[in-house]
């Protein structure tokens, strides 16, 4: 191998909490060539991330490193303050899961990548104008110079993070740490930004530390993988080494995890639980001091879908194409036009009262369990927030009705005083699952609920609500990008795309013998890496 431009040599983190230590990492070694991009994978917890901060002192005083890690032949550890600023965002950048909480929502793209060229570089005025819009165009941004007065909010997804790359190569680094930078995204959206970074690294000769619990992914950018589990590697090697032969037990665990099987039959005499009829959704564009309206987004532009009892209907399609606002439409949580029957009842023109009774019959997981649960509550009142709304079953012990849920959602009851912050991604999107189903609803909207899950725990979830379904025949509307999990959970599948239902079928047809070339680029996108 070339000189290392990384080279970390039995790195050991552990945190000081509450008057004890905490083991993170033990004894962590590997190496980064020039123009190499090496991969470490695992599941979450496993100190993938922890190892990457460590690189350039990014881990607070709470924690303790010892080891080595040097970049370019210079010690890390123990480098004095004023050379780690020079080398982090200018030697070494970052790029990271959820731009949104990267990105400052007060300023304007122009002023944060302003910040870093004018603190390396010394660009000010049109100068650093001009490499902003280089950069911007650089990473895919169309017609930046109308964006740069833009705020992160008024971004999709994929353009937050294209400019969260661009922020990454603004001067020039020769390391760049990738930690989860697609999880959050739609798969056509993922593969562009993969191979963005795959041309990048090419062009400017980038070695590049990429995280991911995603192993398709891993598969098709690194060069070498490293596998963690428990603060440890337990094996490194070549992608395809790794891929084909792997040898530690965990590795082969990770391999297979893919949420496999097909959803149980719907029985012929279901009944329809929820049907829709050419519902539109459609938000006015308002100008002038008068506001009046000169035209509108198409949310949701006449969809029409039934769902019956024990049935999932996935709805698939990029960010943007209307599958959470149809949802929510459905749900009754935002104003739509068409009739919208629930379990024969026209509720679109129900009023609030009437509503509310539906509300525990008509249930929302989301994407993020730890921004859907308040941190200041305990599970047990996180679970039973529900049933103090609606009511407790007569002669039923609510803490007895928690503890049967968390039981049947696989937490144990005995954690039911603790806080969202104490427990792992996957267990908090088992406790969000309890806090719908305590409620015995007859129709679920789950939104992403896998996406931000390691493939292990993605597998247990898809087990879990499938289990769920079919002892309770729920009907779930089920959104996601990601249509490995959509094929093991759905019954029938919509795709959408810019507010328009592009096709629909059942799961079998649609991923089998797509009719429209949307839906075969989308499918193209997410087996690119898989075996079918």
């Amino acid at each position: 191998m070339t000189e290392a431009v990384l080279s970390v040599q039995n790195l050991r983190i552990s945190f000081r909490q509450e008057g004890r230590i905490a083991p993170a990492v033990k004894g962590v070694s590997f190496q980064i060539g020039k123009g190499e991009t090496v991969a470490l994978v695992g599941e979450s917890g496993s100190g993938k991330s922890v190892t990457a901060l460590s690189t350039v002192r990014l881990l607070g005083d709470s924690a303790v490193v010892e080891g080595s890690v040097k970049y370019a032949g210079r010690e890390m550890v123990d480098a004095p303050e004023k050379v780690l600023r020079d080398i982090r965002g200018d030697d070494i950048s970052f790029i990271f899961q959820e731009p949104m909480t990267s990105l400052n929502p007060l300023h304007t793209l122009e002023k944060q990548l302003g910040e870093s060229l004018a603190l390396h570089q010394g660009l000010t005025g049109t100068r650093a104008r001009a490499r902003i819009v280089e950069l911007l165009t650089r990473v895919g941004i169309r017609d930046p110079e109308s964006r740069l007065a833009d705020y992160p909010h008024q971004l999709s997804g994929g353009q937050r993070q294209r400019v969260m790359i661009a922020m990454a190569l603004a001067n020039g680094p020769e390391l760049l740490i990738a930690d989860e930078p697609t999880t959050a995204l739609d798969v056509t959206i993922q593969a562009q930004i993969l191979d963005l970074l795959a041309e990048l690294k090419a062009a400017e000769g980038l070695s590049m530390l990429f995280i991911s619990h995603d192993l398709g992914i891993v598969r098709r950018i690194a060069d070498r993988v490293c596998v963690m589990k428990d603060g440890e590697i337990v094996e490194q090697g070549p992608v395809e080494a790794i891929f084909s032969d792997p040898q530690h037990e965990y590795t082969r665990k990770l391999l297979a995890a893919e949420p496999a099987g097909r959803a149980d039959p719907v029985l012929d005499a279901a009944e329809t639980m929820v049907e829709t009829r050419d519902l539109k959704v459609w938000f006015p564009i308002q100008r002038g001091l008068l506001r009046r309206t000169v035209g509108h987004v198409k949310a949701v532009n006449g969809a029409t879908l039934t769902v019956r009892a024990g049935e999932t209907l996935g709805i698939v399609g990029e960010s943007g194409s209307g599958k959470t606002t149809l949802a929510l439409a459905i749900m009754r949580l935002i104003a739509s036009d068409g009739p919208i029957l629930f379990m024969g009842q026209d509720i679109a023109r129900w009023q609030s009262r009437q509503l509310r009774k539906l509300r525990r019959d008509m249930q929302i997981v989301f994407q993020d369990p730890f921004g859907s649960l308040s941190p200041r509550m305990t599970v047990e009142q996180i679970i039973a927030e529900g049933l103090g709304v609606h009511g407790v079953e007569k002669g039923r012990d609510r803490r007895a009705m928690v503890a049967e849920i968390m039981a049947e959602v696989g937490l144990n009851p005995e954690m039911m005083h603790r806080y969202p912050h104490e427990f792992s991604g996957g267990q908090r999107q088992r406790i969000a699952i309890a806090r719908a189903m305590i409620l015995r609803p007859k129709v679920v909207v789950l939104d992403e609920p896998t996406s931000a899950l390691d493939m292990t725990v993605q597998v247990q979830i898809v087990q879990l609500l499938r289990g769920l379904q079919q002892k309770y025949g729920l009907a779930f509307l089920f959104i996601s990008h990601d249509l490995r999990v959509v094929r093991a959970m759905s019954h029938k599948i919509m795709v959408m795309r810019a507010g328009e239902v592009v096709e629909q079928g059942s799961t079998a047809e649609i991923f089998d013998a797509p009719q429209q070339e949307y839906t075969r680029a989308l499918l193209a996108a997410a087996f690119r890496d898989h075996h079918r």
